[in-house]
């Protein structure tokens, strides 16, 4: 008959011996977990109860409640802000181009949802696309109830901006067991010769935790897709030739990941 014996502390305690069944008919092994709650497995592990570890996820893209599952004790929450829109095009010229708009921040944070039956959860709304002379919007910030939040990304400047149109700022996670800043947008151009020979294209978006930034747009006039930003990213600048806009910013999300 053979036996498995785990040796507890120094003291001599806490000696557990688990002992094989003599038949192969009876092979359930019955422990107790930390709150006195009995384990049960008949072998396949098909039966196995109260095991504890993630048990499920809920993904916010716009803002509601957080209705906590039944036997959830714990829950880590992902929350980005929203992406700034990008900056639209100059003067309507091949040379002016928009600036990319920043990527929402991110918190990260692990929280004790044992005596907490619900939570609002706020999603940022995207940044406004930037048309021609006018620079993209601010995104939304976003949050788990009180306890943490992130802001979203700064819009891009537009083209015609003088000493040079900047990318938007990325946002910030607070109050989180981390914190992390969203990317910045790239940055535009403003030229005074209006000529292909100069034909700089949008900045790029700022990249979030989740998701790169939208393209930025060239001045060749079928160049104009993916612009927008996608999970807090940001959008990609405009162009002053074909007054094409910048895309507007991506919405903010929040990922709850519950366990027992």
């Amino acid at each position: 008959m053979s036996k498995v014996k785990i040796a507890g502390h120094a003291s001599g305690s806490g000696t557990l011996t688990i002992q094989a069944p003599d038949t192969s008919s009876s092979r359930t092994i019955t422990l107790p977990d930390a709150t006195g709650t009995l384990l049960n497995s008949d072998g396949s592990g098909a039966s196995l109860t109260a095991t504890g570890g993630l048990a499920s996820q809920q993904v916010f893209t716009s803002s509601g409640t957080w209705t906590k599952p039944s036997g959830i004790n714990t829950v880590k929450v992902y929350v980005t802000g929203a992406g700034g829109g990008g900056g639209g095009g100059g003067t309507a010229d091949y040379s002016d181009s928009g600036c990319g708009g920043g990527a929402g921040g991110t918190v990260i944070e692990i929280i004790d949802v044992s005596s907490i039956s619900s939570e609002t959860v706020t999603i940022g709304t995207g940044g406004t696309t930037g048309t021609l002379l006018t620079s993209g919007g601010t995104g939304g910030t976003s949050s788990f109830g009180s306890h943490c939040s992130a802001t979203g990304g700064g819009g891009g400047e537009h083209g015609a901006v003088a000493n040079g149109p900047a990318g938007g700022f990325g946002g910030t996670g607070s109050s989180g067991d981390i914190n992390l800043k969203g990317g910045g947008g790239g940055g535009g151009n403003d030229q005074t010769v209006d000529t292909l020979a100069y034909k700089f294209a949008g900045g790029q978006g700022g990249s979030s935790f989740w998701s790169g930034g939208g393209r930025g747009v060239g001045a060749n006039n079928g160049a104009y897709s993916n612009v927008d930003g996608n999970n807090g990213s940001g959008g990609g600048g405009g162009h002053g030739h074909y007054t094409r806009s910048g895309g507007v910013g991506g919405t903010g999300l929040c990922v709850v990941e519950e366990y027992k």
